[in-house]
């Protein structure tokens, strides 16, 4: 049997508490619906291992069943659902181990290319990368998990897409997506967040000075401070820093 949603109120699903919003229809709604579920399960409003179905999240968004569907198979190939046939699609869980063994791939990854993309980053691309790094820092401040998510999403690939490798952009964006971030929305209630959102400038002042080693350790602390808040919601600021030169 799916579990329940409801608009405008808390509804217990397993464990947890899942609360849902009504769409704005001048949107598209099946990259709205997508966006919006891929948050609720990032941040863990959604439930590991509960079964949801098409018309009840349809009717919780109020919209029908078809863009849920479509956004559902979008999330199966994300690897964040899977279909259960002729009941609905299941919230796949995630061990703290398999959390590890991504952010292991991401360090090894994501601080090597991103020290490549700066030597590549032309001086009129940097206006339009501070621009994102802005709505990261608006959105942690506004408590805004769905937009945070997607402009630290766009602000990394389009950072690394600098580095000339269009399957690294694409490998490191979807470790992305794969990552679970259940503090996610307890740093934002607490003011937390400002920290690790603030570091997207500072990746921006390491592009501009052409600091390719301060932003290589940039990135390594903002995939820790990431590690952090998947289990405890506070950045980890004692992590070590691997480096994996």
């Amino acid at each position: 049997m799916s579990a329940p949603v409801k608009i405008g109120e808390q509804t217990m699903t397993g464990n947890s508490r899942f609360t849902i919003e009504k769409l704005d229809r001048q949107m598209s709604l099946r990259e709205t619906v997508t966006e919006r579920l891929r948050t609720s399960i990032i941040s863990g409003d959604l439930v590991e291992g509960e079964l949801y179905s098409a018309p009840n999240l349809g009717a919780a968004f109020g919209v029908s069943a078809t863009p849920v569907r479509e956004a559902m198979m979008d999330l199966v190939r994300e690897g964040l659902v899977e279909t259960v046939k002729n009941k609905g699609f299941r919230i796949t869980g995630m061990t703290d181990a398999e959390l590890e063994e991504i952010a292991e791939i991401r360090l090894l990854v994501e601080p090597a290319a991103t020290k490549r993309a700066l030597e590549a980053v032309p001086s009129d691309s940097i206006s339009d990368l501070r621009s994102l790094a802005d709505v990261i820092v608006r959105t942690a401040r506004d408590k805004d998990p769905e937009a945070y998510l997607a402009a630290d999403r766009e602000f990394h690939a389009r950072l690394l897409s600098f580095a000339g490798n269009k399957q690294l952009v694409e490998l490191a964006t979807s470790l992305r997506l794969r990552t679970r971030m259940y503090g996610l929305k307890t740093l934002m209630d607490n003011d937390q967040l400002d920290g690790s959102a603030q570091e997207h400038h500072e990746m921006i002042d390491c592009v501009e000075r052409g600091d390719g080693e301060a932003i290589y350790e940039l990135m390594i602390r903002h995939i820790n401070h990431a590690r952090g808040m998947w289990n405890t919601g506070t950045p980890d600021q004692d992590a070590p820093e691997q480096n994996t030169q």
